[in-house]
């Protein structure tokens, strides 16, 4: 009862339109714990997700987490590992994975986060453990057996499958699952392989509410890895509070990156709501997580949907149930993250649009009632388009509606049904890349909408303080490193332009991270006087320079420099096959950053004088812990 009413009073003050400068940064930092429904969740990996990959490291980035929109911080498997080094071959459920601290730094981080009213849930994996795990030798009746030798789940060979057939097992887990709470403070968890036919449901009818009612007055979530929906019979009725929205995910993936709106991405909503609706779970949506980014078939949001990405990020965060955000999701998406050997997120990649989208998106879904979990659902029909798609949420009083253009043209329709009167547009993806901004407009019953090629517009009923579309930064090219092998790229257009590189090494695929073609994501950096976009592409895996160069789009079927000569640190505009100029500034102090899209909000001077960004004139200033340069 006390969440909803903090909830209600955050809708009220909105309401009343006491938010200034950047409305998203202060529904994010508000001083209160949002409540189930109301929630977003960050699958962290703790070894990739600093340079040191520590639980230590990771707690100091904590409230960048929560000013994002961070409510629940899902750490993957934190476990002593097994021999094949996977996180999901645990050799002692009890013991932290060394590499990460000690039990002592765990709890310091899951009380850190809830300090910041944030959650933190625990990887479960309660299939199968390493093949050298210590069970393996003090209770070996533990796992299953087939002619008198132990069995590897699925042929995975570097683990033993459990015996859920010996109530000593259970309640080995089940002690295993009371440790961490007892320990570590720990608020859920996250459990692996649920659909596996070797635990039986019974056991979770079990095992759910025992641990559930462990510890009075303390709330344990369980988050199935399985698509409950489409295994109704076995394990709809065992307890989890969540399970994948694994299917609509697969759909979406096949609709992939070249996909225009249809019928089936239409019936494709439609039958995940159907799903949906009436079940004891809720739902988790995401466009990735740690398997479809790095199992199947190691895959990025790009290469997964291309520019479809965006106006899908938005589709996600706003259809049903609890959006999730993968791992460094927020730079882009354009990483492979091999989470055996805890491959570091690359933080220095910038894409403010996928940035700025995901936390108004969290925004969102803090303090709109009509985006709770399972507020209502209805899709609308849109007449003489088949390039868009439109649908409504509605709790109570309270309605959101969102709009894709999903052509690779910009596109106009009539909606009708909607509520007259006054409307407010928090995330459009026309200027969200320069930041965050809200305006007011006037609907009639029938409304015409024009929105950009792969454009996105959420609106929510009511009338809300508007906030300005910051005007954008000016980028100036430099060098986090004067020993750096790097490329700069101006261009008109905002595309998914790759790099490919050979020379020397003998073949090109010395030279990239991803070996197939096209190559390696450019970023985004920003732009110039002029609103021209500027990309980089820093080379990590050479200490030489190339000598040839494609720069390409469209998953390497458009080539904007097809083999010209590479110069480096060379500062390349389109039209033009050699460089205009070579960038040899460098950014000096790392921790320093320039100032672009996050363009609004409270910042203090060196007296620590809090000034707002209009006031803030050419200097260095400090904002949310850091340090920022203003141009």
């Amino acid at each position: 009862m006390k969440a909803k009413i903090s909830l209600l009073l955050i809708w009220s003050l909105l309401s009343l339109k006491i938010f200034a400068a950047d409305y998203v940064d202060d529904i994010n930092n508000a001083t209160v714990k949002n409540e189930a429904g109301h929630q977003v969740i960050y699958e962290m990996n703790i070894g990739m997700f600093t340079q040191a990959g520590t639980f230590a490291a990771a707690q100091t980035r904590l409230p960048e987490l929560k000013q994002f929109g961070v409510d629940i911080v899902w750490l993957m498997p934190i476990y002593e590992r097994g021999s094949s080094n996977s996180p999901y071959a645990a050799k002692n459920f009890k013991k932290v994975n060394p590499k990460y601290g000690t039990i002592a730094d765990l709890k310091a981080f899951v009380a850190a986060a809830h300090t910041l009213n944030m959650e933190v849930w625990l990887d479960w994996v309660p299939n199968h453990t390493a093949t050298n795990a210590d069970w393996v030798t003090s209770n070996p009746e533990y796992y299953a057996q087939s002619g008198g030798q132990m069995v590897h789940p699925n042929n995975y060979g570097d683990v033993w499958q459990l015996n859920y057939g010996n109530s000593a097992l259970a309640d080995a887990m089940n002690d295993c699952l009371k440790f961490w709470i007892d320990e570590a403070d720990i608020d859920g968890y996250r459990c692996d392989y649920i659909s596996s036919s070797y635990i039986p449901a019974t056991y979770w009818q079990t095992a759910i509410p025992l641990i559930k009612s462990y510890k009075s007055g303390k709330t344990i979530t369980f988050l199935g890895e399985g698509d409950i929906a489409q295994d109704v019979t076995r394990l709809a009725g065992v307890g989890f509070d969540y399970d994948y929205a694994w299917a609509y995910q697969t759909s979406l993936a096949t609709y992939g990156a070249s996909g225009t709106y249809s019928s089936t991405l239409r019936a494709n909503a439609t039958t995940l709501i159907s799903n949906s609706k009436d079940k004891s779970f809720c739902r988790m949506l995401y466009l990735t997580n740690h398997y479809i980014n790095f199992n199947d078939g190691g895959k990025t949001l790009t290469q997964l949907y291309g520019n479809n990405r965006y106006p899908l990020t938005a589709l996600v965060g706003t259809l049903y149930g609890m959006p999730l955000i993968y791992n460094g999701q927020e730079t882009g998406g354009n990483q492979v993250l091999d989470y055996f050997n805890d491959t570091k997120i690359n933080w220095s990649t910038k894409d403010a649009k996928m940035k700025n989208t995901l936390r108004t998106l969290c925004a969102l879904k803090h303090v709109v009632p009509a985006l709770s979990d399972r507020a209502d659902v209805d899709l609308i029909t849109i007449s003489g388009n088949s390039n868009m798609l439109a649908f409504t949420r509605t709790n109570g009083d309270s309605k959101v509606l969102v709009v894709l253009n999903m052509a690779n043209t910009s596109s106009t329709a009539n909606i009708s049904g909607l509520d007259p009167g006054e409307w407010s547009l928090w995330l459009n993806s026309e200027t969200i890349s320069q930041g965050t901004s809200r305006y007011q407009q006037a609907f009639s019953s029938t409304q015409r909408f024009t929105l950009e090629a792969k454009g996105y517009r959420v609106y929510v009923k009511g009338t809300f303080s508007e906030e300005a579309t910051p005007a954008p930064e000016v980028y100036t090219p430099t060098l986090e490193t004067a020993d750096e092998i790097s490329i700069f790229f101006e261009t008109t257009t905002e595309r998914d332009y790759a790099v490919w590189a050979w020379g020397t090494l003998g073949g090109g695929e010395a030279y990239q991270q991803n070996t197939n073609w096209p190559g390696d994501a450019m970023t985004l950096m920003g732009q110039t006087a002029t609103g021209r976009n500027v990309y980089k592409y820093t080379f990590t895996k050479v200490s030489e320079a190339p000598a040839n160069l494609i720069i390409s789009y469209n998953g390497g079927n458009t080539k904007v420099y097809d083999g010209v000569p590479f110069v480096n640190h060379g500062y390349y505009v389109e039209g033009n096959n050699t460089p205009t100029q070579t960038i040899t500034a460098t950014t000096g102090i790392r921790e320093i950053r320039s100032e672009r899209s996050e363009t609004i909000g409270a910042y203090y001077d060196l007296s620590g004088r809090k000034v707002s960004r209009a006031e803030a004139k050419k200097g260095i200033y400090i904002r949310n812990g850091k340090k920022y340069v203003i141009k």
